[in-house]
């Protein structure tokens, strides 16, 4: 009957968190969490975060948590050393030895740098729909639109960057679009592969270098057409990848690091952090409880 009046009352709403996973200390890791923002991303503009409601969640369950802003369009080795940078900050702040790092979309390969060059400064990375072996979005960008593909990045990136009150970060819309492609991955994975499957569609190392890796995504690009105007974006992008398993904007195997939790979701690209307002498929797991149930992965292996 509870489920029922659950799914009855609200899509996504919090009564389909289980009772376990809305105890205090349910999500307490032992490093503070940090999290990082995909292409156009941003920690908040006025009310709507990025990671809508998921920071107050960790919080409620005994998290540190941290949202790191980065340029919303650029290069991932420019991402990564800014991201280092307040890595740092949040280390001398919170006396922590290590970070645990959850990245979305571009987030996940430019929290992969960080843990690559300063592996001694992160627990664990966790790449959420993570463009990790490039997006064939990107490529039909750079194919079709080489310039104005780019210019349209980064005017985005400026605005938003502009609206979330981080106006001083550099955009390069070109950059983002070269690390995105498929090409561009490659070659950032050529010097920056920890957690990466050998083959297509597999597993990568659990640890590197003392680092833990894990991924999660989901596959269908449509989950709510009727309430979110994004989903006919995402279809329409869906359609670069032939028939390969998606999200709109990354395949599920290029989503791919360390452990895989789960590559086929009934969500899109932007429902995995819980967008549009909150509003998602009524029959796919709450996005909110899988950042959860990874706080208490992450607990669970003292991280």
């Amino acid at each position: 009957m509870r489920n029922r009046i659950c799914l009855f009352l609200f899509i996504g709403s919090s009564c389909l968190l289980s009772s376990s996973a809305s105890a205090v200390g349910h999500t307490q890791t032992k490093y503070p969490i940090v999290l990082v923002h995909g292409l156009l991303g941003y920690d908040r503009i006025g009310p709507v975060e990025y990671f809508y409601g998921i920071p107050k969640a960790l919080r409620d369950g005994g998290a540190q948590v941290h949202i790191v802003n980065v340029s919303a369009a650029n290069r991932t080795e420019v991402r990564g050393e800014q991201l280092l940078v307040q890595v740092r900050q949040i280390l001398a702040a919170t006396g922590a030895a290590k970070v645990n790092l959850i990245g979305h979309s571009h987030g996940a390969p430019t929290a992969r740098y960080v843990a690559s060059v300063h592996p001694e400064l992160v627990a664990s990375v966790t790449s959420v729909s993570g463009v990790n072996k490039g997006s064939k979005v990107a490529d039909a960008l750079r194919k079709n639109l080489p310039v104005g593909g780019a210019v349209l990045v980064g005017a985005g990136a400026r605005l938003v960057s502009f609206l979330s009150g981080n106006g001083g970060l550099p955009q390069n819309g070109a950059a983002a679009l070269e690390s995105l492609s498929t090409l561009g991955s490659i070659k950032f994975n050529m010097r920056h592969n920890a957690g990466l499957p050998a083959t297509a569609c597999g597993e990568g190392a659990h640890e590197v270098n003392g680092v833990r890796y894990f991924s999660w995504s989901g596959a269908q690009p449509r989950t709510r057409p009727i309430l979110d105007s994004s989903d006919k974006l995402l279809f329409m992008t869906s359609l670069y990848f032939n028939g390969e398993k998606n999200d709109g904007m990354v395949s599920s195997c290029s989503s791919h690091l360390g452990k895989v939790i789960r590559d086929d979701y009934i969500m899109n690209h932007l429902d995995s952090v819980n967008q549009f307002f909150g509003i998602v498929s009524l029959v796919q797991p709450n996005p909110v409880t899988l950042f959860r149930d990874q706080a208490n992965r992450l607990q669970g292996l003292g991280l």
